[in-house]
């Protein structure tokens, strides 16, 4: 009995050992139990805080996030696995003049939807060949419906912070998670207990647009990420000022939070940032032809946004620094094609007039 315990912890080490060789920081194993936060997810929905993400309150995806083995009913074992991007210095400033963007960091290098994807089933194939026969798998990367952040929380991996991103005290909360399903019987690790959020509010006290709820989740109606991502329409008028030189995601509560002050970690060598993503010249954005915009971000999670949702961002963000220069770009984009763009280029080009 002594033996076979012993070869059942061994396995696991060995498997977390392939995964870190593989680039993944950080790894933990849980049970397909249902999450015991279940609720607060449910009510998330009934609030409507996922704005237009009409594909999260489908039944069947409540339904799968409620039990993992409605996903994979052989499923035994969850490893949790996380890979870390880099981080935006602290306090780094934009050059002047309003030219330039920003992007969220996690956006900087190659898409990790098709990075981690590939990481996964090679680890998948290790443990295959470890335990000798065919093993029951399903790999996720933030693609499928189950309740990532409680998954790694409760397979050791960190806390859910008060700005709802997982936590690490080593690491702090700069990186991807992903997940591998098994139907393979793991020992699960201890969850992680503590919260150690304390009484900070740093990050609710930095959110421009004050999306983050006091139960750990955000409203997505007023989150910078959902309204230069997700959303494909309009951007509500009261919240583009709010959105600065934000063209692309937002840091805000992740450079607010002390625990990524002095996290450190090695960084997976695919994220540390394509030419001229980080700080796009917003002028430039702007004459993005749709052939041009599939080139630039062919590999990059910003292609997500589609040029339409870029260039709206753009013309947001050169309508917030106020800057006379701007319009000649902004009067380009105003004759644009596509209406969504021609909106707020000339909101901005008022922005940009009320303010000389």
């Amino acid at each position: 009995m002594i033996k076979n315990k012993e070869v059942f912890i061994s396995i696991k080490q060995e498997i977390k050992a392939e995964a870190h060789r593989l680039g993944f920081i950080l790894a933990g194993v849980t049970t397909p139990e249902p999450p015991p936060h279940l609720a607060v997810y449910q009510e998330w929905l009934s609030q409507g805080r996922q704005a237009d993400m009409a594909y999260l309150a489908r039944e069947e995806a409540v339904l799968r996030r409620s039990d993992p083995r409605m996903i994979l009913p052989e499923c035994r074992s969850i490893l949790a696995l996380a890979v870390r991007y880099p981080a935006p210095p602290a306090g780094a400033q934009m050059p002047p003049e309003g030219r330039y963007g920003r992007v969220a960091s996690y956006a900087w290098g190659e898409d990790y939807h098709l990075v981690l994807p590939e990481k996964m089933k090679s680890l998948a194939a290790f443990i295959e060949q470890l335990v000798g026969h065919p093993v029951p798998n399903r790999c996720y990367t933030d693609t499928g419906p189950i309740l990532e952040r409680e998954l790694a929380q409760r397979a050791g991996l960190g806390w859910i912070g008060k700005n709802t991103c997982l936590i690490n005290p080593d690491l702090g909360s700069y990186f991807f998670l992903a997940e591998i399903f098994l139907g393979l019987e793991l020992e699960p690790d201890s969850p992680f207990e503590a919260d150690r959020c304390g009484s900070c509010r740093r990050c609710l006290e930095a959110c421009p647009t004050g999306c983050i709820l006091p139960d750990r989740t955000l409203d997505a109606r007023r989150c910078i990420s959902y309204l230069t991502i997700e959303n494909k329409g309009s951007i509500p008028e009261d919240l583009r000022p709010l959105l600065g030189d934000r063209v692309f995601g937002c840091d805000a509560c992740q450079l607010a939070c002390p625990w990524n002050r002095f996290a450190e970690g090695e960084i997976a060598a695919e994220f540390p940032g394509l030419p001229g993503v980080p700080t796009p010249d917003l002028a430039e954005a702007l004459s993005l032809t749709p052939e041009a915009f599939d080139l630039r971000f062919q590999d990059s999670p910003v292609r997500r946004s589609k040029r339409q949702g870029y260039l709206r961002n753009a013309s947001v963000a050169l309508g917030n620094s106020e800057s006379p220069g701007a319009a000649p770009a902004l009067e380009r984009a105003a004759a644009d094609p596509d209406p969504l763009i021609r909106e707020h280029a000339l909101w901005a080009l008022q922005r940009i007039k009320k303010g000389t």
